[in-house]
């Protein structure tokens, strides 16, 4: 587990992003009940996080003509349970810090993982998310 102190900034760039923190699991399971579409950002300390991920995440989710429902956060490594509930959404995707999962009525439709993420500018991690909501939302 991080020092909350530590996280605390990272947290609070997700949620000025748009998205509400869970972290509970009974928080996801309430969350990822709703009707619609959800986007779940499995947000993480790692530089790509920081540097793609959460900047990415911003981008699309202000500048996106059609956006999911509903958005939200969970942090590995600190909001353990949250984020294993979370992750159990994501089926068939191995667990990866950070990566964003779009679901749809509590079906995964789209996933970036770190492998999506790393490596490229928080413009194209924004364009990854983007093309998933105007297929999906």
């Amino acid at each position: 587990m991080y020092d909350e102190n530590l996280v605390a900034p990272m947290r609070e760039e997700a949620v000025a992003a748009g998205c509400q923190e869970l972290r509970t699991e009974e928080a996801v399971v309430e969350a990822l009940a709703k009707e619609g579409t959800a986007l779940v950002f499995i947000n993480s300390v790692c530089g790509c996080a920081a540097a793609m991920a959460r900047p990415g995440l911003a981008l699309a989710l202000q500048n996106a003509e059609k956006k999911p429902t509903n958005a939200y956060t969970c942090f590995a490594g600190n909001d353990s349970d949250a984020t294993n509930k979370a992750r159990s959404y994501f089926v068939g995707i191995p667990p990866s810090s950070p990566a964003m999962g779009l679901l749809k009525d509590g079906q995964l439709v789209a996933m970036l993982n770190r492998h999506d993420i790393e490596g490229h500018s928080a413009q194209e991690v924004a364009m990854q998310l983007i093309e998933s909501f105007n297929e999906h939302c």
